[in-house]
């Protein structure tokens, strides 16, 4: 892995608020994966998702929209850490990719059906 690319996953991982230990097993699942490092490459060099890197029709970028649907509850309590914190929530949204790869019809079903309390009858 270059050197660029490992001093941003470990400025993301600071700034996220991660460990060493969260860091290193990140790094060693991206490179197993070499289409979703892409997709982190890209992100690094434009600050923006090229949304190439895809899990049976999902990106990132669904990822991060439903980790912000999802959390919408807990973030009014501010208990997730991602309120005021941009990079935690890309790399979550990297690292549920990442897992959404090795168990695709466990995270599909996530965010088929978990989604945020905003609409009346939800519960």
């Amino acid at each position: 892995m270059e050197t660029n690319l490992r001093n941003f996953i470990h400025k993301l991982c600071q700034y996220g608020g991660e460990d060493e230990v969260f860091e290193e097993q990140f790094k060693t699942a991206l490179l197993r994966d070499e289409e979703i490092c892409g997709e982190l490459v890209s992100f690094m060099e434009h600050g923006s998702f090229a949304c190439k890197a895809k899990v049976q029709g999902y990106t990132v970028v669904d990822i991060m929209v439903w980790q912000m649907d999802h959390f919408k509850a807990r973030l009014d309590r501010d208990n997730t850490g991602t309120r005021q914190n941009p990079d935690r929530m890309v790399l979550l949204a990297f690292d549920t990719l990442l897992k959404m790869r090795l168990e695709p019809e466990k995270y599909i079903a996530k965010l088929k059906q978990e989604t945020g309390t905003d609409y009346e009858g939800k519960y």
